[in-house]
């Protein structure tokens, strides 16, 4: 798999996301879910993973076509209306930043699949004293994420102030286990 650019800068991947990557098996396919113009997408192919990317805007996907033509999976899907686009289909890594739409937590947990990871990053209750969002519809409740990731082994969890880019967020890596000889080392 050849190692491929994006056509303008894109902001840096999450830290957290490039943190909790390592818990991803070498090789496995990491969904992108809501992923803009791809700044964890293309970070994720340079990684050596299979990547599929979703979003709903055209012009965020326009972005990806060198991804795409380098053998990632983009796809076009409105999220937030409609049957979930991904139905049946389960991933050795989920990975949403910036984004937050209730009725798809559910969703985007069960695609992850067994041994795989769940690294969630995203605004939280107390944003709309610094910025935006500021809607409560786009702020997590303190220990959503947690409640959404019931069933999976929480491995990192924070939920607070960042003062780099000042922003509340709250942000899980959890994995799917399976049964195994050997106790499973998530290394931290």
């Amino acid at each position: 798999m050849s190692t491929v650019g994006p056509p303008a800068p894109l902001h840096p991947p999450s830290a957290w996301v490039q943190r909790w990557a390592q818990l991803v098996r070498p090789g496995g396919r990491v969904l992108d879910l809501a992923c803009g113009p791809g700044r964890h997408a293309y970070w994720l192919h340079a990684q050596g993973f299979s990547v599929t990317a979703v979003d709903r805007s055209p012009e965020a996907l326009a972005s990806l076509a060198p991804l795409a033509a380098a053998g990632a999976e983009v796809l076009r899907a409105e999220l937030e209306d409609g049957p979930w686009p991904l139905a049946g289909r389960q991933f050795d890594a989920v990975v949403v930043t910036n984004y937050l739409w209730r009725p798809r937590l559910a969703d985007a947990v069960a695609a992850v699949g067994p041994g795989g990871v769940l690294v969630y990053e995203t605004f939280a209750l107390g944003n709309e004293s610094v910025g935006r969002p500021a809607r409560p519809e786009f702020l997590l409740r303190p220990g959503e994420l947690l409640q959404a990731a019931a069933g999976l082994r929480v491995v990192a969890y924070e939920d607070g102030f960042l003062e780099e880019h000042p922003r509340f967020v709250q942000r899980i890596a959890a994995v799917r286990e399976q049964p195994a000889e050997l106790p499973v080392r998530h290394r931290l």
